[in-house]
């Protein structure tokens, strides 16, 4: 009698714990999702322009990924590099760009001559995507296009992760921090998307200027740090060991990553994807952090990311992210 009563408490509880593990990774798969189209869809069609960004929206992202210079007259424009990137960028008699130049010296106009549509077939760039489709004459959009495109699209809940390409280090190449936050946020008010737009950095001096610019407001943007922490690029630390691309806070007043993202005031972690441990997304989340790792590619990648318990994921093929988002059964934003 008291061997079946143990053996019937065991089940029991076995029972107990199969229920209560069924009901967590229900919840962890009905969570809201977050699917962000890196540079719209850089791995279909050219990156950060109007064909990709619509390529996006079609495949169901909930945000669109992209980044943003301030040109020579002052308009906010979409471009992942200071200056045109000689594999993507061809000249008005179609040539190749032999060498960068810099977004902020040429005015919008001026930047509308460039073709950005197809990637130099010799490159190492066009190796790395090789399904991206080109789409001869297109041009580098203004943000402010992007926005009316979106609302011309009837697209109302789309949101948009906004990274500023400035550099502490090279301090020529833009307008400052200050004036870059300023015009940005500006803009995006104007279009009223505050509600649906992160603005994300490496440089963590424009994020601590924009929640400045935000005191006081109702309706707020959400911030994100950018970290990378790989041979090819620590971005934590300068070579002196000083803070740089992270504004006024310092890793050595830190134990980890996380804590000095919630430090620097932001709403949401950013790191590449390789640098992430289930350990650090639930710390950051622990701290009331959202995780959104960059980039991720493949099957193995993103399950990985999933698998560590992040809040969403940034991806050149949102349609590979869309294929395993429903075989996993999860729920987007």
């Amino acid at each position: 009698m008291l061997r079946r009563f143990y053996a019937g408490k065991r089940l029991f509880s076995l029972l107990i714990c199969l229920i209560i593990w069924g009901m967590n990774t229900a919840t962890a798969q009905t969570k809201a999702f977050d699917l962000q189209g890196h540079r719209g869809a850089r791995g279909l069609l050219p990156e950060n322009t109007l064909p990709a960004f619509e390529k996006a929206i079609e495949l169901g992202v909930t945000t669109l990924e992209l980044d943003v210079g301030v040109s020579k007259d002052g308009s906010i424009v979409i471009s992942h590099d200071r200056a045109l990137n000689p594999e993507i960028t061809r000249d008005a008699s179609g040539a190749y760009l032999s060498t960068p130049v810099l977004v902020n010296r040429l005015t919008l106009a001026e930047l509308k001559t460039y073709d950005v549509g197809r990637i130099n077939p010799d490159s190492a760039y066009a190796k790395r995507f090789p399904d991206q489709q080109p789409i001869d004459g297109t041009r580098m959009p203004a943000l402010s296009t992007l926005f009316k495109r979106v609302e011309a699209l009837g697209a109302k809940k789309m949101r948009f992760n906004i990274e500023t390409k400035i550099s502490p280090e090279k301090h020529n190449d833009t307008v400052s921090a200050a004036v870059f936050a300023r015009k940005l946020l500006n803009l995006v008010r104007e279009h009223g998307v505050v509600s649906r737009t992160t603005i994300q950095s490496f440089d963590w001096r424009t994020l601590q200027i924009i929640q400045e610019l935000q005191k006081g407001h109702t309706k707020q943007v959400q911030t994100s740090c950018l970290t990378a922490q790989q041979p090819w690029g620590n971005l934590i630390l300068g070579a002196d060991k000083a803070p740089r691309w992270t504004g006024s806070v310092s890793a050595a007043d830190h134990p980890d990553v996380p804590s000095m993202v919630k430090a620097a005031g932001c709403d949401i972690w950013s790191p590449y994807f390789a640098d992430i441990t289930p350990a650090l997304v639930k710390k950051a989340q622990s701290l009331g952090l959202q995780v959104l790792p960059w980039t991720t590619n493949t099957e193995a990648e993103m399950n990985a990311v999933i698998d560590a318990g992040v809040d969403g994921l940034i991806t050149d093929y949102p349609d590979r992210a869309q294929a395993l988002i429903k075989q996993r059964g999860i729920s987007l934003r």
